[in-house]
């Protein structure tokens, strides 16, 4: 996967998680790698402080919790994804994938 494709994803669950309970780069780092995302601590922290700097999160000694903000940017991409995969979640057929590419 692409990186910038991976830092959006990663942004993406960290949203869903702070609207659950705060975080911390201890909780986080773990639970991205259950989902496969290979990130040390520094990575989990950078995204952790551009949320921050957003304004997507606050952040309060190592705790980190989800803004007003937050809250509503995770329910447009809750609306965003919700869109996306209705379509290319959709089977393909390639005779039909090749007619659009030409």
């Amino acid at each position: 996967m692409r990186a910038d494709v991976q830092s959006l994803f990663i942004g993406i669950h960290m949203l869903y998680h702070a609207h659950q309970r705060d975080l911390t780069i201890s909780d986080m780092q773990p639970e991205l790698e259950r989902h496969g995302y290979r990130v040390g601590d520094r990575e989990v922290k950078y995204e952790l402080e551009r949320l921050t700097q957003e304004n997507y999160l606050t952040s309060h000694g190592e705790g980190y919790s989800i803004t007003g903000a937050g809250i509503e940017e995770f329910k447009e991409i809750q609306r965003k994804l919700k869109e996306l995969c209705g379509e290319v979640l959709q089977p393909v057929d390639k005779g039909q994938a090749a007619d659009t590419l030409a």
